[in-house]
């Protein structure tokens, strides 16, 4: 699914919505959880799951296709751990 995908069922599920409104809605939504992370907040969706920040130092990696050891920067990754709930309903 994607988010075309995404606003196309909220739609199909409420009639009373545009598509423009829900698109609005659903980038919204998106730019708030994207601004939350990138101030180094984490954004915990009750029932659905919690995205966060997490950091990973500086280390040492091999090059594939020259076999030649490199130094790989520090950097930041959004990690996310689903709910409880969500983990019942997919198994």
């Amino acid at each position: 699914m994607n988010k075309k995908d995404l606003v196309q069922n909220i739609i199909m599920n409420n009639h009373t919505l545009t598509k423009k409104s829900v698109d609005e809605i659903v980038n919204s939504v998106f730019e708030n959880m994207v601004e939350a992370l990138s101030n180094g907040e984490t954004v915990d969706i009750f029932g659905f799951g919690k995205f966060e920040v997490t950091e990973r130092g500086e280390r040492d990696g091999i090059n594939p296709a020259t076999k030649e050891r490199i130094r790989i920067k520090a950097s930041k990754n959004v990690k996310f751990r689903p709910a409880k709930s969500l983990k019942d309903k997919v198994n």
